[in-house]
């Protein structure tokens, strides 16, 4: 039976004929009991497909096979470690599945359902989720920079994507989230001591954040030098710890927002709105030395 590759299929059959008024004598009471009882429950058991996990091939294929215009569902399918460089996803639908190690470098992953997926570990070099859904998605320790020059070339996109509560963990020197959701996003510095072999794991200087919707985002222990977030809305946001020298704030909105030990050593804090607002003004660094306007 045809099946969606993102669903569960279901085996139904007619319920068993177990002819208990015929021959009872030479089945025993017990046995009368059990098979009647199997023939109740029958119909109710849904058995989950028991296709194996896709290989890289095979999801290619599926792509290529695609119709025009059709979104192929893989919602919910292990993916994990597979070399999927390169793929068009056109806008698939994976949510919830595993992507854990696979390599996206250059994919197309734009418009695709990735809420409550897994990308731990993945490559995203060059990867682009324009636009994605990728609500509740965690993304920790990712590789992105093929060399030690951490080069921004490199950094995948994610403008008006959709990170609701997503959970990030990673250097993203230059990575593109203008426009994106960010509301209740996590974002920590990288566990991944081995991003290169080199520089501290924990900075990802030169992120785009413009217009950018980041209500109450949370992130920690970040360097962020060079990071824009103009025009940005950072209600309530808490920026702990974070390295913002000259970074650039011009026209967000920063009301409720905690900056607690934050240096802000030459950012861009004119047009600011809701600045008398913001809380743990008396841990920030260098404000003095901040663009007032």
């Amino acid at each position: 039976m045809a099946a969606d590759l993102g669903g569960i299929s279901t085996v139904t059959t007619n319920r068993p004929s177990v002819p208990l008024n015929a021959g009872q004598g030479c089945i025993p009471a017990a046995l009368r009991w059990i098979a009647n009882g199997l023939a109740l429950a029958w119909p109710l058991i849904a058995i989950p497909a028991l296709a194996a996990d896709l290989t890289a091939r095979d999801v290619t294929a599926l792509f290529h096979k695609a119709e025009a215009h059709a979104r192929v569902n893989l919602s919910g399918k292990d993916l994990s470690n597979l070399d999927l460089a390169g793929l068009d996803f056109k806008a698939a639908i994976l949510a919830k599945a595993n992507l854990y190690g696979s390599d996206l470098t250059d994919a197309n992953l734009k418009d695709t359902d990735l809420s409550g997926a897994k990308l731990d570990r993945t490559i995203l070099r060059k990867a682009d989720f324009s636009g994605a859904n990728l609500q509740g998605a965690s993304i920790m320790a990712p590789s992105v920079f093929s060399s030690t020059n951490f080069d921004h070339a490199d950094a995948p996109i994610f403008a008006r994507a959709r990170l609701r509560g997503t959970r990030i963990a990673a250097r993203l020197d230059g990575a593109d989230f203008r426009g994106a959701d960010l509301t209740g996003a996590r974002i920590g510095p990288n566990d991944r001591s081995a991003e290169a072999g080199m520089a501290p794991a924990s900075r990802s200087p030169g992120m785009d954040f413009s217009g950018a919707t980041m209500t109450g985002v949370e992130i920690r222990e970040v360097e962020m030098t060079f990071a824009r977030f103009t025009g940005a809305s950072l209600v309530n946001a808490k920026l702990i710890n974070l390295e913002l020298s000259r970074a650039d704030f011009s026209g967000a909105d920063l009301t409720g927002a905690d900056l607690s030990g934050c240096n802000l050593d030459g950012a861009n804090l004119s047009g600011v709105k809701g600045f008398d607002t913001v809380k743990g003004l008396e841990s920030v660094r260098n404000l003095d030395r901040a663009q007032r306007g």
